[in-house]
């Protein structure tokens, strides 16, 4: 058998990893769309190094876009075997995958205008997908429960794990049986974090003979989260009493804008919020907080416990969920201090450029970044300090105050992620992707110091023979 690296090859996003069994059973981990504007993957969501017609099943290790963002398209350009995931990321891919599918559709359509307005004769862009696609994909998913083995072949059992990145999010165990020899293979997909809001900690997986395993943070340790609620409760205070201006906070839709809100929730509970309005600017957000609230079979005991006292964690006076367009224009409008929440969390697309757009220049006002921005991003660049950005063909002078805190990433840092892999005694090759090659070396020094021998950092397209 062997493992070909078709996506998140030496960088973060567009996770998708091919296995092929002898008999020619072919199994996908992940499908996942490349966020991000690196030269030399222009064409990556385009293309395959497969064909999807020859793919036998889809096997999702959770929800998020980088690993789920080309399903569709998976259909669209032949396949049309089984996905298996578990029961929360089916709910989310339903309201997320829709989601993206009308960016495909609405950026297609601006393209289009603009290449039109230029040359009438000018050759049109279609879609990557649309929203019929997505209904043709889910109609393919079957969900399981955590903890239960179930056979995607004859000689293939999968067990899921929770990984505690986001909700439904799974580490992958995969029990391959040829020749009278049986083989495991362990996927991490995204590792999360221990002690984390509303989800239970990462289980570890069985010990394995290969696993492939993420990196994005393979250089770094993050704050711890004792500090976290002071820190933002301060910035609160800073921003909003203290200057009197807006506190922007652009979060990914799924996990990290239920998590704000939920220590939100807290703060207003413990009465120690201060009394602004606080915006959650994202439909799919919005949609994303009922599907939370759907699955507390993800929930860990904190969050129980809390329950008995807040029936709603995603809900408190003074917080508002914005759905409609006109509505989110509105809070360009707005006149005092107040918090706005949205996505994208890279701001590179979504309703956040829009408010980050209006309130840049304006030094009362505070950008909080809480997680990972991909180099060339909108985020990534602000991470790195840059005084001033081109936004809608608008160049802005960086005036606000940018704050970032890490303690916020659903990723595990680097001893987190050692420690998850502490029970794998007897791997033969640890491959290590969705991580910028920088970290994923710092990480290989740091896993080889800690007894791992045999660790490789796979190029795009690499494909690898497993005894």
């Amino acid at each position: 058998m062997k493992v070909t690296f078709c996506g998140a090859a030496r960088t973060v996003t567009g996770s998708a990893h091919l296995i092929e069994l002898e008999d020619g059973f072919k199994i996908l981990l992940d499908c996942g769309l490349y966020q991000g504007y690196a030269e030399e993957m222009k064409t990556f969501n385009d293309n395959w190094l497969f064909d999807p017609a020859e793919l036998d099943c889809l096997v999702l290790s959770h929800a998020h876009i980088d690993h789920t963002g080309r399903v569709p398209k998976l259909v669209k350009d032949g396949f049309h075997g089984k996905i298996h995931t578990t029961h929360a990321t089916r709910s989310l891919c339903a309201i997320m995958l829709l989601d993206s599918a009308f960016i495909q559709e609405r950026d297609a359509e601006y393209y289009n205008k603009k290449a039109v307005k230029k040359n009438k004769h000018a050759e049109l862009r279609e879609p990557l997908y649309t929203s019929e696609h997505v209904k043709q994909a889910m109609n393919l998913f079957t969900a399981y429960s955590y903890e239960k083995w179930f056979s995607i072949h004859p000689n293939v059992r999968v067990l899921f794990r929770d990984a505690g990145h986001i909700l439904g999010s799974a580490n992958v165990t995969l029990e391959i049986t040829e020749n009278g020899k049986t083989t495991t293979i362990g996927f991490s997909g995204d590792i999360g974090r221990p002690q984390r809001p509303i989800l239970r900690d990462p289980a570890q997986m069985p010990e394995v003979d290969y696993m492939i395993c993420e990196s994005t943070y393979g250089d770094k340790d993050h704050p711890s989260k004792p500090d976290e609620s002071d820190r933002l409760l301060a910035i609160i205070k800073e921003t909003c009493l203290v200057n009197k201006g807006k506190l922007l906070i652009p979060a990914f839709s799924i996990g990290r804008t239920q998590e704000i809100v939920y220590m939100l929730d807290q703060m207003e509970t413990a009465g120690i919020l201060p009394r602004i309005p606080v915006y959650v600017d994202s439909p799919l957000a919005v949609n994303a907080t009922t599907v939370f609230g759907s699955h507390p079979e993800c929930y860990d005991n904190e969050l129980n416990e809390y329950l008995l006292i807040d029936k709603n964690p995603f809900g408190f006076n003074n917080l508002h969920y914005i759905r409609e367009v006109e509505e989110s224009k509105h809070l360009n409008e707005v006149d005092g201090p107040c918090i706005i929440i949205s996505a994208s969390g890279m701001m590179n697309a979504g309703r956040i450029r829009h408010h980050l757009f209006n309130n840049i220049e304006d030094p009362k006002n505070t950008l909080l970044i809480v997680g990972y921005c991909a180099p060339n991003t909108t985020g990534g660049v602000l991470r790195e300090g840059a005084t001033e950005i081109k936004m809608f063909g608008d160049l802005k002078k960086v005036r606000m105050n940018v704050e970032i805190m890490d303690s916020f990433s659903a990723h595990a840092d680097r001893m987190e992620m050692l420690d998850f892999l502490k029970n794998q005694k007897h791997i033969k090759t640890l491959f290590l992707v969705h991580g910028e090659i920088e970290r994923q070396e710092k990480f290989s020094t740091l896993l080889q110091e800690n007894g791992f021998k045999n660790v490789v950092i796979p190029v795009l397209g690499q494909s690898v023979e497993l005894d």
